[in-house]
């Protein structure tokens, strides 16, 4: 199922997979958006805002706009995991 550019900043693995393929690259980092809450947290909702993440390509780890660790998975390494272009 196809992702319609909507909800591309409701925080999946498809969004993220949907995200990375043309995402700016920032202080070796792939910078990507989601929907966060009233506190900056990940969104597992829509909301009014978003905001940035940096997924490291080699590692698999999100990082919220504070470099604080939001989730970690092999799968999102775009060397060895699903992520891979």
């Amino acid at each position: 199922m196809e992702t319609s550019l909507a909800d591309i900043h409701l925080f999946s693995e498809e969004t993220l997979r949907k995200q990375i393929e043309t995402a700016e690259t920032k202080l070796g980092y792939k910078l990507v958006q989601f929907y966060v809450d009233e506190h900056g947290v990940l969104s597992k909702t829509v909301t009014s805002t978003t905001a940035p993440f940096y997924l490291s390509p080699s590692g698999g780890t999100l990082r919220d706009s504070n470099f604080n660790l939001v989730t970690y998975s092999a799968r999102y390494d775009m060397y060895k995991g699903l992520g891979r272009l």
